[in-house]
């Protein structure tokens, strides 16, 4: 009878839920009053700024790894897969009368349950944030390929080499005029604005990409795209699940889903705001797979942003190489507080798991805040390609939050509401993902210790 009181009544807390975000009421006395609810246009907006973010840049180079024909279907395959758990996870909170998939995990495998799941999204997010500044350095100051080709920036194209342009600069900059300001908000709607100018620079890059694409295509210049996996060993056969990882980053946005909904003004939208971002992000993706791939064939780098640095041989090419690139570090530093709200809330969840919501506690709320954006500063400036933290994220975190867990919550179906159909479509979900992250991390060893 508790839990459907705290359920009914946002005035009511329950503190031993540690939720990823607090509740309603906790939200509003440390925030203020006046807000009435997020709307289910903004809901998209945020929800959809989570899924496309750094992701999408490694998706050409997906392309290259399996071919155009299975790495589309892939793609397609991931939305649908991400559709499934995420409303897995949904119907299981509703039952279990929990507003946060943390207190969802909590209430099925107890408290070490909740504590797996904040590490792993604590993880994962700090992994996603450091490739974000990672990508922000690359295409604002240049990075060097692993076969030692030096990818001018955007940056020091326009102004030359100096100090306030070098690498560590740059990001000093970006983090203290953009980031650190965004991450300071405490409520997910506050960044509805951002998030709709995020989702529109990201439609920007796929359109200028498309374009160049086409016109390229038109002119005969473009070679034809390869169709299917060039497999030609062992080592090139087990590459093959390599992408797994980065296909699951690339959608994964299961913390976001609970703190997003419990600020809707109309909870039943949920289910419709999900499918509406999947599908809005699955054709960006496409889109971006199928042209970017297109457009660099077999040259296509792990971070097809460096790609953007070349002659594209078209008119205004230079122009339009920029215009691609500031679009899309402009989207990732929109999207970055996004994902540092829930790294912050499930960091602040386990550092300190019965005090108070931290954004009712301004000097928590600071510590947890400069600490996080210290770690990934010093992550970004260590961690030398995004293929790297991808495979390590996607791998490990992103896989347990995204598909291991929602299929065990609904195998062990404590509150018994899930279908047969659901208990098959868990345990196809949850061996797939184990087989798959497994291959990758034995492929990625066997890569770095041939050396290869």
């Amino acid at each position: 009878m508790k839990d459907k009181r705290a359920r009914r009544n946002p005035k009511s807390v329950s503190q031993n839920k540690a939720p990823l975000l607090p509740s309603k009421y906790a939200q509003e006395e440390a925030i203020g009053e006046g807000f009435s609810g997020a709307s289910f246009s903004g809901a998209v907006f945020n929800l959809s700024t989570t899924i496309v973010g750094a992701g999408i840049m490694a998706l050409p180079a997906t392309m290259k790894v399996l071919g155009l024909g299975p790495g589309l279907f892939a793609v397609v395959l991931a939305a649908f897969l991400t559709e499934k758990s995420i409303d897995m996870v949904g119907r299981a909170s509703r039952a279990a009368k929990v507003g946060s998939y943390a207190g969802l995990m909590g209430d099925t495998f107890g408290p070490i349950g909740r504590a797996l799941l904040q590490v792993c999204v604590v993880t994962n997010n700090l992994g996603v944030l450091i490739v974000y500044m990672i990508i922000i350095g690359d295409v604002l100051s240049g990075t060097t390929s692993a076969d030692g080709i030096h990818h001018s920036g955007v940056v020091v194209g326009w102004f030359g080499e100096h100090l306030w342009t070098s690498r560590g600069s740059v990001l000093i900059l970006s983090t203290i005029l953009v980031l650190a300001p965004l991450c300071s908000l405490k409520r997910v709607d506050s960044l509805r604005y951002t998030s709709a100018l995020s989702v529109a620079l990201a439609v920007v890059f796929v359109v200028v990409t498309a374009g160049v694409a086409v016109m390229k295509l038109l002119e005969g210049s473009i070679d034809e795209p390869r169709m299917l996996p060039d497999i030609t060993d062992q080592a090139s056969f087990w590459k093959l699940f390599t992408v797994v990882p980065v296909l699951i980053t690339a959608y994964v946005c299961h913390y976001s889903v609970h703190p997003i909904e419990n600020e809707l003004e109309d909870q039943s939208q949920m289910g419709s705001i999900v499918r509406t971002s999947l599908i809005l992000c699955a054709c960006v993706y496409m889109a971006t797979s199928l042209f970017g791939f297109l457009l660099f064939g077999e040259k296509t780098l792990e971070d097809v942003l460096a790609n953007f640095d070349s002659n594209l041989r078209v008119p205004f090419g230079a122009l339009l190489c920029d215009v691609v690139r500031l679009s899309y570090v402009l989207h990732l530093m929109l999207v970055f507080p996004i994902i540092f709200f829930s790294l912050r809330l499930n960091l602040d969840g386990l550092l300190f798991p019965y005090a108070v919501p931290i954004a009712s506690d301004a000097r928590r709320f600071f510590a947890v805040t400069v600490g996080s954006m210290a770690f990934i500063f010093i992550g970004a400036n260590f961690i030398p390609s995004i293929w790297d933290a991808f495979q390590f994220t996607g791998a490990t975190a992103a896989t347990c939050i995204g598909f291991i867990f929602p299929a065990a919550i609904t195998i062990r179906d404590t509150r018994g509401i899930a279908t047969k159909e659901d208990k098959v479509s868990s345990w196809f979900m949850m061996v797939l993902s184990m087989f798959t992250s497994m291959v990758a991390i034995s492929s990625d060893i066997y890569t770095f210790s041939d050396g290869t």
